[in-house]
């Protein structure tokens, strides 16, 4: 049971091609984050920078949010503090490994953790592309966060998780970001939010299509809930989802944590059940078949 969770949102360095970026999160940072011990959950979600305009309607008096362009989120996990603080001491060398791929690294604390509205895809442990059109809205407050927070919990997350289209709903409500520069000491990456980034709340949400999610936003259902936009959200910006990529799930190490995601790709797409075989996985972690 996953007991402290964190999102973090990342951005590539501009100069790094996004193939690069991605297949370096992947198989290269990825499996060095996910080999440190006291990991409880590892997932990252890839967006795709180039996908339509169209990801969420702007109600009226709700702006998008400016010069914001991420590349994807994060999700980390602990089962205690006990773990967490085990995997602080032990992650210095996961944090000097981000200068190569990444400009800017923000994470926001979640008090109450993600909390699933909707979970009608068997994800939990999914890596690869995503087969399904999914989407992660990042909101920022009219008025208080607390406010916004139980407004996408209790009033637009009802309407959400009410309709036949929407296939997982959840949240991620952090803390107010903390720009005390106190965030771990990545060399030459940034750790600082904007005034507009400083109060967020997270939304992912999936659906069948892209077909399917422009009909929901024209249906009745939601379009009732604009007035409440505008009533409790100033600004926003969605990034659509390319994949999703998970390599610490329980405190289990998935396939993609042992061997890579493209690595775990090809296994499941060859049906290589031999490479899955717990004499393979302990040869791989020990560098021996012996105990």
């Amino acid at each position: 049971m996953i007991q402290i969770n964190s999102y973090t949102t990342v951005k590539r360095r501009e100069r790094v091609p996004h193939e690069i970026f991605a297949t370096y999160w992947r198989d290269v940072h990825g499996t060095l984050c996910s080999r440190l011990p006291g990991l409880g959950l590892y997932i990252q979600h890839h967006f795709d920078r180039n996908q339509d305009a169209h990801l969420w309607p702007l109600a009226d008096g709700v702006s998008e949010i400016a010069n914001y362009e991420l590349d994807g989120g994060v999700e980390i996990g602990f089962a205690s503090g006990d773990d967490q603080k085990i995997f602080q001491d032990a992650s210095s060398i996961l944090f000097s490994d981000e200068q190569n791929m990444f400009e800017e690294t923000l994470a926001y604390d979640l008090p109450e953790g993600s909390k699933k509205l909707v979970s009608r895809l068997n994800d939990s442990t999914l890596n690869g592309p995503d087969r399904f059109d999914r989407i992660h809205v990042h909101f920022s407050p009219r008025s208080s966060l607390a406010q916004l927070h139980d407004y996408l919990n209790d009033e637009l997350g009802a309407v959400l998780s009410n309709a036949d289209e929407v296939l997982k709903l959840t949240l991620h409500l952090p803390a107010r970001f903390n720009n005390d520069g106190m965030h771990p000491p990545a060399p030459n990456v940034a750790h600082i939010a904007n005034a507009a980034r400083e109060e967020l709340a997270i939304m992912e949400v999936a659906f069948e299509s892209p077909l399917a999610r422009r009909s929901f936003f024209e249906s009745k259902a939601f379009q009732s809930t604009l007035h409440g936009h505008a009533r409790h959200i100033a600004q926003l910006k969605a990034f659509a989802v390319s994949g999703l990529y998970t390599y610490v799930n329980d405190k289990k190490l998935t396939t993609a944590g042992l061997r890579g995601s493209r690595a775990a790709e090809l296994i499941d797409y060859l049906g290589a059940i031999n490479q899955r075989s717990p004499e393979v996985e302990h040869l791989l972690l020990h560098g021996s078949l012996d105990d």
